[in-house]
């Protein structure tokens, strides 16, 4: 019979052994692959942009070419044409970019106010009020005031409480209307879809109150804005449920919503979408 082999044993090694550099090597995780900002739909969409503005303009250059070819008053009328209705086009898009341009301000503005350095924290409060009506009343107090946290209570006492307050105006609009409206549809369909287009009105009235001129796109990015502002800001449910209480106490608001299984609930959406859409309009962070 063949003997077995013998058996070594390995020797046992402490961490405490091993020096701190090959510690910090074993358990050194990958850094995450940076993040693309723009992402498959994004360069699809301005691919196809570029394609279809820039093969429209070449056929229309062409187009006007034979039209001058044919007639100089012709050509003239085709070129006026083309002219007025490409800067319509770069006026639209040069509108989007602008309003685009203004939520990143928004971003900027509160990573400014929500940071430490007074001087950074003062121009941007002052950069934000000359955006409101009130605003410029109160720039000499924002030059007078030299602590950081003095100036964050002065704009949310001032400009920010008086901000919010015209927002649940609307949003009580809003709820009235959503209400009578979904009694005056004749389909849960209609009613849905005309609840979620008064909910896109209401956020574009609230970034109007803020300064914002929000076009398409900048819409859609408010409104996921808004919503992780709903999630992120408790006081907001406490608002809705009082305000909506107080909305459908009125006997004729009772009677109607209480036919409908949606009408109190439409009420009370409204309500935290315009408080909540308020929070995203704001660059001053909320307490």
């Amino acid at each position: 019979m063949s003997e077995a082999p013998p058996v070594r044993i390995m020797p046992r090694v402490e961490t405490e052994d091993l020096p701190a550099a090959r510690l910090e090597a074993a358990v050194a995780l990958a850094d995450p692959p940076p993040t693309r900002r723009w992402g498959m739909p994004a360069l699809v969409l301005c691919g196809a942009s570029v394609l279809l503005l820039g093969f429209s303009g070449l056929g229309t250059v062409n187009f006007v070419e034979a039209e001058y070819l044919e007639s100089p008053v012709l050509g003239g009328l085709a070129g006026a044409v083309a002219v007025s209705g490409f800067t319509l086009i770069g006026a639209g898009i040069w509108r989007e970019l602008s309003a685009l341009m203004a939520l990143r301000g928004v971003d900027r503005l509160r990573a400014a106010l929500s940071g430490t350095d007074a001087v950074a924290r003062a121009r941007a409060a002052r950069a934000w009020l000359t955006h409101l009506p009130e605003g410029p009343a109160l720039l000499p107090a924002i030059d007078a005031i030299n602590d950081p946290d003095a100036i964050l209570a002065l704009l949310r006492s001032g400009p920010v409480a008086a901000l919010r307050l015209r927002a649940d105006a609307l949003g009580r609009a809003a709820a009235y209307q959503s209400v009578a409206g979904i009694a005056a549809m004749p389909s849960s369909g209609l009613a849905a879809l005309f609840v979620a287009w008064r909910g896109l009105r209401l956020v574009r009235q609230v970034a109007a109150l803020h300064g914002l001129r929000p076009g398409l796109m900048a819409t859609l990015g408010l409104v996921r804005r808004t919503m992780l502002a709903a999630g992120a800001v408790a006081g907001v449910e406490v608002a809705a449920n009082t305000a909506a209480h107080a909305l459908l106490s009125n006997p004729l608001m009772q009677h109607v919503a209480g036919d409908m299984a949606g009408g109190a609930v439409a009420a009370r959406r409204m309500m935290v979408l315009a408080r909540a859409a308020s929070v995203a309009c704001s660059p001053v962070p909320p307490e």
